[in-house]
């Protein structure tokens, strides 16, 4: 069982596995900046309640509660959208080590995320075709070609909580979140930092969406939109962060993003999904199986795609209109 090395904060625990939402960590973690704050206080309150909401949902994740291992991997990737998006605040003598093990950190807990989510998705698909057309063992070879998989990424998880390595990140994570940061903007005022930061992320995002929409349909469009999503993904935590300076506006912004990230994260799922539907159908055929009914799921998840991809540039432009930016200077 891993120490849990950051025993110096009062963490309640979180039920459930169920994370609580962003306006309510920095609640939890007892240090809610004031819109006067410096950057420096803001960001580390992000940090520590984020943080707080990794660790507190540690023992959900071991029991394999619902959600637990999605919200697990929100709050990673919260940590390390703050790390790289602040480096005025937190420069990156501080935080690059930190970043890449996180990253190593939500890799693992994204396998086994990403192994149950496609499983449901396949058998949510199968659920609207008549009975006439499941033909074969169709369900069971769904759950047969997942189930493997599930539980390898399941104890390659536990591994990793289990190992020093997970343990040194979390000693680092509370050096950095209680020592102040010494970065050159560290003791400006948030609201006059922050935006800006905000700022660059949605810039990156724009490109990356402007790249997707003039890449011609097919694996490297899906490519483009998925690199586009983790952009929209980083702008969305980075206003979060900002919030307690910048308001209801960052608040607005990052719920516009969200938004964005939803639908492209739709259409990723779309898009692994028709693989895999692809993938099973082969396994049948080479099986002496009738594969038509994986032809028919391959079929409705690549209309799927087609829709999100649609859908995706849509949402991007209502999310990216000047009302909802106007507060990043």
């Amino acid at each position: 069982m891993t120490v849990n090395t950051t025993q110096t904060l009062t963490r309640p625990v979180i039920g459930r596995g169920v994370a609580p939402r962003p306006e309510q960590q920095a609640v939890i973690a007892g240090t809610r900046p004031r819109p006067s704050a410096s950057a420096g206080d803001v960001v580390l309150a992000y940090l520590r309640a984020q943080a707080h909401a990794l660790t507190s949902l540690e023992p959900a994740v071991r029991a394999d509660e619902f959600d637990s291992v999605h919200q697990m991997r929100v709050a990673t990737r919260r940590l390390r959208a703050a790390l790289r998006s602040f480096r005025q605040v937190i420069p990156r003598a501080d935080s690059d080590h930190l970043a890449a093990e996180l990253r190593w950190l939500g890799q693992a807990l994204g396998r086994a995320r990403d192994d149950e989510v496609l499983a449901a998705y396949l058998r949510d698909g199968l659920r609207p075709v008549p009975p006439e057309l499941l033909i074969g063992p169709v369900q069971a070879r769904v759950q047969g070609h997942f189930a493997p998989r599930r539980a390898a990424s399941r104890t390659a998880l536990l591994e990793a909580l289990d190992s020093p390595r997970y343990a040194a990140l979390l000693a680092g994570l509370d050096r950095l979140a209680y020592e102040p940061p010494h970065g050159p903007q560290a003791a400006a005022r948030a609201r006059d930092v922050l935006p800006a930061a905000v700022r660059r992320a949605y810039r990156q995002a724009k490109r990356r969406m402007r790249h997707a929409r003039q890449t011609p349909p097919g694996a490297a469009r899906d490519a483009a939109l998925h690199q586009a999503r983790k952009s929209a993904r980083r702008a969305r935590y980075a206003a979060e962060a900002a919030a307690p300076a910048a308001g209801r506006p960052a608040r607005k912004f990052a719920g516009q993003m969200k938004r964005v990230q939803s639908v492209i994260g739709a259409h990723h799922d779309a898009v692994v999904a028709r693989l895999q539907a692809r993938e099973l159908g082969i396994g049948a055929y080479q099986a002496g199986e009738n594969a038509l009914t994986y032809g028919l799921l391959y079929e409705r998840v690549a209309r799927e795609a087609e829709r999100l991809d649609a859908a995706a540039h849509q949402v991007w432009r209502r999310a990216s209109r000047r009302r909802h930016r106007s507060w990043m200077r």
